[in-house]
Order: C-alpha cells, then sequence, then structure tokens
C-alpha cells in the first residue's frame, strides 16, 4: 500500500503542510490535480499552506485513491502556529552574556527592526560560542576560522554571510579592545540576479485568469501601484486616495513612507470588490477579519498562472518587477520609477535597464544581419531559411 506522510514545516514565519511520498507517478499526477499544492525546491516536497480548510481537502483527496495517509505530526501544529522545537541552547557564561546584553542594547539603539536585530545577535552568539575567547584576545583569523567552518562550511548563503559579516562589524564596534582590524574583515560580492517579469500581455491573461474578485482585486493592485506583498498586507482603506489616484504606503522598507500611483483602470474593478466584500479596516482581510496572508496570495496567484497557461515561475514580487520594467518600456524616467518604487539608491532601480525590451529589440543578432547580407548580395537563394538543407 502507498503510505504518505504529511508533515508541518514554517517558511517566513507561515506554517506549511509538507508532502512526503516514495516517488510514484501517479501520487505526483494526483498531487498536482489539487489546487493549491506546491513544490519546495529547498526541502525537495510538495506543500500547501497550512489551514483546518486545505487540511482536510488534502486529506480526504489522497484517501479517495486508499492510500494510507499519516497526519500524526501535523498535531504539532496549535491554533496555526508550529510548536516550537526544544532546542539546546548553548551555555553562555555571565561575562559573554553580559556581552550579547550590551550588543542588543547598542542594536536597538541603531534601531534597527526586531528582524535585523535577532538575525545579527544570532550570528554574534554562534561566533562567541564558537571562539570561546575574551574579547581583547580575538584576531583576525579567528574571524577568518569562524566564516570558513560556520558560515561557508555550513554552505550559508551569499546573502546570510554578508549578513553574518555586518553583523560581527557592528559587534566589533561596541567592543573595540581587540586585535580585529575591520578594515580588513571581507564579505563575499553580493550575487546580481536579473528581476523574472511578465509581458503586458501575460499580465492581462493572468488577470482574466484570476475568477475569484477578492483574488483578483489583489493581484491587480500590485502590479499597477508596484506594491510589495507586505505593503499590499498592511495597506489600509483610508492609504487609498481615489480622488487624487494615489495610494499612500506607510512604514515600507526601511521605515520610508510613499506615494504610489491609483491605475484608472483599478477603480471600477475597486468598487466592485469593495461593494462586494466589504473589508472594514485594512484593504483585504482574513475570513475572520484582521491581517490577510502572504501564503494565501501566492496560492491562488499559482492558480492563476496554471489557468493562464503562464510556465514561467512567478511571485508577488514578479508583479513588482513587471511594472518597474513595463515603466521603463514606456519611457518613464528611472528617478520617478525609483521613487514610487521606494528604492533608496538609483541603482537598486537600475537592474530594469537590463531586462527592459524597449531598446534591447532594436539590436539585431549578427546571424540575421549576416543572413540578409547574403540574401541581398545575389550571391546565394534569396529566401534561404536555417530549416532547410544548406549542402545538397
Amino acid at each position: 500500500m502507498i503510505r504518505i506522510q504529511l508533515f508541518p514545516f514554517e517558511l517566513q514565519n507561515e506554517v506549511f503542510i509538507g508532502i512526503s511520498f516514495s516517488f510514484n507517478a501517479e501520487v505526483k499526477t494526483h498531487l498536482k490535480n489539487l489546487p493549491g499544492i506546491q513544490w519546495n525546491t529547498t526541502r525537495n516536497c510538495y506543500f500547501i499552506p497550512y489551514s483546518y480548510e486545505n487540511k482536510s481537502r488534502l486529506f480526504n483527496h489522497l484517501r479517495e485513491k486508499g492510500w494510507f495517509v499519516d497526519y500524526t505530526a501535523l498535531q504539532k501544529v496549535k491554533n496555526g502556529k508550529l510548536s516550537p522545537k526544544k532546542k539546546t541552547e548553548p551555555v553562555l557564561s555571565p561575562e559573554n552574556e553580559s556581552l550579547l546584553k550590551e550588543y542588543t542594547e547598542y542594536l536597538n539603539g541603531k534601531r534597527y527592526s526586531e528582524s535585523t536585530i535577532r538575525t545579527y545577535r544570532n550570528f554574534a552568539q554562534q561566533f562567541i560560542v564558537f571562539q570561546n575567547k575574551a574579547p581583547e584576545e580575538i584576531t583576525n583569523r579567528d574571524l577568518e576560522r569562524f566564516v570558513e567552518l560556520q558560515i561557508a562550511g555550513k554552505a550559508y548563503s551569499i546573502s546570510s554571510h554578508r549578513q553574518c559579516i555586518s553583523a560581527l562589524m557592528h559587534f566589533f564596534k561596541v567592543f573595540k579592545n581587540t586585535e580585529i582590524d575591520t578594515d580588513n574583515i571581507e564579505r563575499p560580492g553580493k550575487s546580481k540576479y536579473l528581476p523574472g517579469v511578465l509581458s503586458k500581455e501575460e499580465v492581462i491573461d493572468l488577470l482574466r485568469a484570476t475568477r475569484n474578485l477578492k483574488h483578483r482585486a489583489i493581484l491587480a493592485l500590485i502590479y499597477s501601484s508596484g506594491l510589495r506583498i507586505g505593503e499590499l498586507l498592511k495597506l489600509k482603506l483610508s492609504d487609498i486616495d481615489i480622488d487624487r489616484r494615489q495610494v499612500k504606503v506607510k512604514m515600507a522598507k526601511g521605515r520610508k513612507d510613499r506615494y504610489a500611483i491609483l491605475a484608472d483602470s483599478f477603480i471600477p474593478l475597486l468598487y466592485n470588490y469593495v461593494g462586494t466584500y466589504k473589508p472594514k479596516g485594512y484593504f483585504v482581510e482574513g475570513q475572520s477579519g484582521g491581517i490577510y496572508t502572504g501564503s494565501s496570495i501566492r496560492s491562488f496567484l499559482k492558480e492563476s498562472c496554471r489557468r493562464a497557461g503562464i510556465t514561467k515561475k512567478v511571485t508577488p514580487h514578479t508583479l513588482r518587477h513587471s511594472y518597474a520594467t513595463h515603466m521603463l518600456e514606456n519611457g518613464i524616467d528611472i528617478r520617478y520609477i525609483q521613487e514610487l518604487l521606494g528604492h533608496s539608491r538609483p541603482e537598486t532601480t537600475m537592474i530594469y535597464t537590463h531586462v527592459a525590451q524597449k531598446d534591447l529589440n532594436k539590436i539585431k543578432s549578427p546571424l540575421d544581419i549576416a543572413i540578409k547580407e547574403f540574401q541581398d548580395s545575389g550571391k546565394g537563394d534569396p529566401d534561404l531559411r536555417l530549416s532547410r538543407k544548406f549542402l545538397e
């Protein structure tokens, strides 16, 4: 009998149901027929956002085939939250506890976000435990060994590696009586990925394929105003100014307010959505009120892409990338795009110049030019095609 195990896991503070089974083509095909199912490359498993409804749908979908489904691991989820694992925290000496406390107070004084403080503190604690020396005895080589064995050696991502170096540089600013020369601390270069974007036609196809009115309003606003998913989730109805055609984005990334544009074509959809669903405070709310979840948006976005026949990997942020790229292709000055996106540095916005097609489409491949010149010379077949045989 086919055995399938359901287990919970957490990703970006949201709980998901993982699906584990020995490879079986029938199980794989049957899973893909359930709306909302996604694939996680890191965990190498199919998964679905955790909710009572999804848990019931998934169980019934698998049981209808007569397969054995083990869901005991899902008992770890209480009230939609995954019970924390009991970890054995490293025992720090009173001196090191004091160091870590002072460092945390320093980060609080810098007014970093809770997430940044938590990340930096974790790296500092790992370093303290690893080197087990008094601060005045620490050298640059101690830091290099820590990075070699604990960061690069454990295959942390490049971005986490860079965060670690930033955390330790701040640590050594607090405790200056060390042998560390902060000018000689190196960090790996930042990975430079080109953002994935949809064509304008694909955006329209995506919105038309999104049948649910609420879902369509969410995707349309993310694209038409260039919002991050977190900005949309925190957006309140009072932040939407229809008369001025603006959306006020409060305390976005970097603790900055900004104004985004409100598309004229979105307004009828907005009135229809608000009149139908009657949200009270936030632009989009959960079934019991309060903030909507990002996992729900990712789930129905995947389903809409499937309906629209879009095979690209699409996330909510892809719609923001597409917004910026299409603005650039429409001739909008990049300085205005930077302001609308809320980027602190123009270099961040400049990445969209690498994916905009406005000017790239004017560039001809040398193969096209060579074939055209050959045809125009009169020396060969004027209707030359690469799909034909060159040699008889």
